[in-house]
């Protein structure tokens, strides 16, 4: 078993990008939309670790919903959650 600690690189942090987007996926066919945003960030950040030809490796369907569809509904520009917007008050 690989060591959780040590950071991933090359495949493996592509492969690790791609299965956190397909789990948000999952949770967003699921409407289950926190923790969909949740993994969807964590599949960001992650995803912004890439190289230009790491991130050409990540199937074209997958990228588009991460960087374009989801941003239309978990952008910044979006009324938070409820929860959010208690803790504001």
């Amino acid at each position: 078993m690989a060591n959780q600690d040590a950071p991933l690189s090359g495949e493996e942090l592509v492969k690790e990008v791609c299965r956190r987007i397909r789990v948000a996926r999952s949770y967003w066919d699921a409407h289950n939309n926190a923790a969909c945003r949740g993994e969807r960030e964590r599949a960001l950040a992650l995803y912004n670790t890439l190289t230009k030809e790491q991130k050409q490796q990540i199937p074209q369907v997958l990228r588009v919903w991460l960087r374009y569809r989801s941003e239309k509904y978990f952008g910044a520009h979006r009324t938070p959650p409820k929860s959010a917007r208690r803790k504001s008050k």
